[in-house]
């Protein structure tokens, strides 16, 4: 039966990491898979999450299985991450979380609950968006269309036609945005825009699904937040795909979150009952590690202030990598300007890089990023690498 079978294409960013690997070049630089660096190139373990991980060993009595929808404790403080701890969402417990396996699992589990529940309902993403967005969906059997989000030069956000086209989305359908940090184009709306953009949805009638994938890693915990707050109204249905891979540095153990809010507590309840059932017949309960370790952070005033100085470091390297690449490209290539990327936040940016220019920066340079736009992963930029990188992005723009 096998013997049939093609070869299905590589992942567009993690088949390019396997290429990476197999590049023989010992100069050879990767900035396509979205993970945060240090100054070393290394991907750093967390103090604060070593220190948790040390408690929970030391306390740990069983291996048993975690209900259906995950850590209890874990859950509460995810809600409490997301609104604060006395938002009217929190006080009237119309919100319920459910632990998945990383932000992927969060939005395959909301997928597959829209897909039963509102199945002529269709999935509207920014142009551009994460390329696996419209792929979880499209798999989960829902339509899937796109609303126009960046200008024709890709470095800045064109907020009528945004506007416009979320205006133009017929009732029912469903809204996929970006908290913040907007993956890959480090784009995102101010908090004035946000306003606008949750009145429109409400007016819509239209369910607004959050992906929230690097809150802190943009301009702070709460000032990630804004567009979640905005569109948090009292009375108001949203479903948020939360990850704590990026900003704990827990990439292996897939530690994400759905959280759906609805009108009332009894709501909440009933459609917490069909989040355990999409839940059951795909990975019947999440993993305990990840969720501990949050968990534990979080609800430890020490911990968790140590973490929220590593999380602002974190940040400012970013920044400061973004910069430093703005001024290396400058002297490099000063008849290009590159000083958009000095004002985008998160990890990731658009270069502005051609398919093709992305290639020979591959084939003959092997500098690793994303095409369709050239995202680059500025988490991955350092000191040691910024001149071969900048060298070669030079290069192929001549």
């Amino acid at each position: 039966m096998f013997d049939s079978l093609a070869f299905a294409p590589p992942d567009s960013i993690l088949g390019l990491t396997e290429a990476f690997r197999k590049d023989p070049n010992p100069r050879k630089i990767n900035l396509s898979v979205g993970v945060f660096k240090d100054a070393a190139g290394s991907t750093p373990i967390l103090r604060s999450v070593k220190e948790a991980e040390r408690r929970l060993l030391d306390a740990e009595q069983n291996k048993g299985y975690l209900p259906i929808e995950g850590h209890p404790e874990y859950a509460a403080r995810v809600q409490e991450l997301l609104f604060g701890s006395a938002h009217e969402i929190q006080s009237s417990r119309r919100a319920v979380t459910a632990q998945t396996p990383g932000g992927t699992g969060a939005l395959r589990v909301a997928a597959d609950f829209l897909r039963k529940h509102f199945p002529h309902a269709t999935v509207w993403h920014s142009k551009p968006t994460w390329a696996n967005h419209p792929a979880i969906f499209a798999a989960a059997g829902l339509g899937v269309q796109s609303y126009a989000y960046i200008d024709g030069a890709n470095q800045a956000l064109d907020f009528p036609a945004m506007l416009a086209a979320l205006g133009e989305i017929p009732r029912g359908d469903v809204v996929l945005l970006h908290a913040c940090c907007h993956n890959p184009t480090g784009i995102d709306p101010t908090p004035e825009q946000w306003q606008e953009i949750a009145a429109v949805v409400h007016e819509r009638g239209l369910l607004p699904l959050v992906d929230f994938a690097y809150q802190g890693f943009g301009d702070g915990l709460v000032e990630d937040a804004a567009g979640l707050a905005a569109l948090a109204r009292p009375g108001k249905e949203l479903l948020i795909c939360s990850s704590y891979s990026k900003n704990f540095g827990l990439y292996g153990e897939r530690v994400g979150a759905l959280t759906l809010v609805a009108d009332s507590p009894e709501s909440a309840e009933r459609a917490l009952s069909q989040l355990r059932v999409a839940i059951r017949t795909n990975y019947s309960n999440p993993p305990t590690h990840g969720a501990a370790i949050v968990a534990t952070v979080l609800s430890d005033r020490e911990l968790r202030s140590d973490w929220e100085t590593e999380l602002a470091a974190m940040r400012e390297r970013i920044h400061a990598m973004r910069q430093l690449f703005v001024r290396t490209m400058k002297s490099k290539a000063p008849q290009l300007d590159f000083s958009f990327l000095g004002s985008q936040k998160g990890m990731f940016s658009f270069s502005g890089l051609s398919n093709l220019q992305v290639d020979e920066l591959r084939t003959k340079h092997s500098v690793y990023v994303v095409g369709n736009g050239g995202r680059i992963n500025v988490a991955g930029i350092t000191e040691q690498n910024i001149d071969p990188l900048t060298t070669a992005i030079a290069a192929v723009l001549q």
